[in-house]
């Protein structure tokens, strides 16, 4: 009998980010570090491209050069070569070495070839070197991201006794404003907080006098090895239960306390995040954040009228799109549609549950392009979109507006002072939101008002 092929539809204009790409967000987020991806000079060229689009800064991505040689007979020759020329040109203090489509498809062994670099330079003095294997085919940039994280913990975080107050905090590929909204918090909460990695400002920095090769900022390497004695580690993100984590690393190697959340969007994800805080500090929530929480909750009431019913579609990375469609549940509006580009073990599993406690259904899709998210909602009846750029044309198509939010953002200026966190964030959010339905109903009327 003549076994039935299954069909099967290439991605089109998919709803995510090659991995390499999130390792190198990661490591530039660590002070002196400079990435280098293992593989074709494109790689890095495209992922340059997206991230100097996105944060509007300068960015620099080392490349072993893969040659049509290097591709059939290895790339050992390139790495070391490309390792010489980075110590020689940046004088880094940490190389986050990321692998490529290319070298993972041909099997180079590249922890075998650091350890070669090492024992032949024995003699120098050289940079900490830290490897992450990131197979665009099969992990997104997220997973790139998270499996960065979790490789420069397992090879630089050290054990000791703990010390009291200091929290880590892997808090996922959020804004630099996110960041330096963290890091507010938990000094205001009086923590030492070591948030990894912190870009706030190398991805998001002032104006020189003279051109910086590697910038000023990050987590250093001495806060990374401490890491292992922190009192307690803070990892947002619901997806990565199911996962493999630097956190969950330093809770059964360092016995650190671990503290799962959600990305606090929203009341209800922000109060737990804030209740966390309180529990680990021993203090009470401020009366600067409590009183943020009730100017939140009055400008709920005040735009309650606009928002209330109107569906939505969320896509992006899966964390945000559960802490943003719990959002949108929380202030009456319906995330319809919610959909990740990432392949998944809880993405759906925790937004039914969500939807279950406000009484409602919502299609869930993971794993998906934009022309087929395009082809699956074009009969439905949405209101606005919120994602990144990436999904503006099929707002276009269907006439709705788009909030813009996550990475990549490459048709607006601001994408790395966009603030997503806390009462705060959600403040801001929630008034883009409202301004822009507001805007729409203006724009599409035929009497033209100022009052609404």
């Amino acid at each position: 009998m003549e076994k039935t092929k299954e069909s099967y539809t290439a991605t089109r204009n998919p709803c995510k980010l090659c991995s390499p790409l999130g390792a190198s967000i990661v490591f530039r987020g660590i002070r002196g570090a400079i990435a280098l991806l293992h593989g074709s000079q494109g790689c890095s060229t495209y992922i340059r491209r997206y991230l100097i689009n996105h944060f509007r800064e300068p960015v620099d991505i080392a490349s072993s050069n893969f040659s049509e040689n290097s591709a059939i007979f290895g790339g050992s020759h390139n790495l070391i070569n490309g390792l010489k020329n980075i110590c020689k040109q940046y004088n880094p203090e940490v190389i986050g070495v990321a692998t490529t489509c290319l070298s993972e498809t041909i099997g180079d062994d590249v922890p075998m070839i650091l350890r070669e670099f090492f024992l032949k330079n024995a003699s120098l003095s050289l940079p900490e070197i830290v490897h992450v294997s990131t197979p665009s085919y099969s992990q997104t940039h997220i997973d790139g991201f998270h499996c960065a994280v979790l490789s420069v913990v397992s090879q630089l975080a050290c054990n000791g006794d703990k010390r009291p107050g200091q929290i880590g905090i892997f808090c996922g590929l959020v804004s630099p404003a996110d960041i330096r909204y963290l890091k507010e918090v938990l000094i205001d909460f009086g923590l030492d907080p070591i948030i990894l990695p912190d870009y706030s400002d190398t991805l998001d920095g002032g104006p020189w006098q003279d051109y910086q090769r590697i910038q000023q900022g990050g987590t250093s390497i001495k806060q990374i090895e401490s890491l292992g004695r922190s009192e307690a580690i803070i990892e947002f993100g619901h997806s990565l239960e199911s996962k493999e984590t630097a956190g969950r690393f330093l809770e059964d190697d360092f016995f650190v306390k671990r503290y799962s959340l959600g990305l606090p969007i929203g009341i209800k994800l922000t109060d737990i995040f804030f209740k966390t805080l309180e529990e680990l500090s021993g203090r009470k929530t401020s009366d600067k954040y409590n009183a943020a929480r009730l100017r939140l909750i009055d400008s709920y009431a005040d735009g309650h009228k606009y928002i209330f019913e109107k569906k939505a579609i969320v896509y992006g990375e899966e964390d945000l799109v559960i802490s943003v469609a719990s959002f949108l549940f929380e202030i009456g509006a319906i995330p319809v549609v919610c959909a990740t580009g990432v392949k998944t073990k809880t993405f759906k599993g925790i937004l039914t549950e969500i939807a279950s406690t406000y009484d409602r259904e919502i299609i869930i899709y993971e794993d998906i392009d934009f022309e087929q998210l395009q082809e699956n909602v074009q009969d439905l009846d949405i209101d606005f979109m919120i994602g990144d750029s990436k999904g503006y044309y099929l707002a276009r198509k269907m006439h709705i507006p788009l909030i813009r939010i996550g990475f990549p953002i490459h048709d607006r200026i601001g994408a790395q002072r966009i603030l997503h966190l806390g009462y705060r964030g959600t403040q801001q959010l929630f008034d883009t939101i409202i301004n822009t339905l507001i805007q729409q109903k203006q724009d599409s009327c035929p009497v033209g008002y100022p009052y609404i």
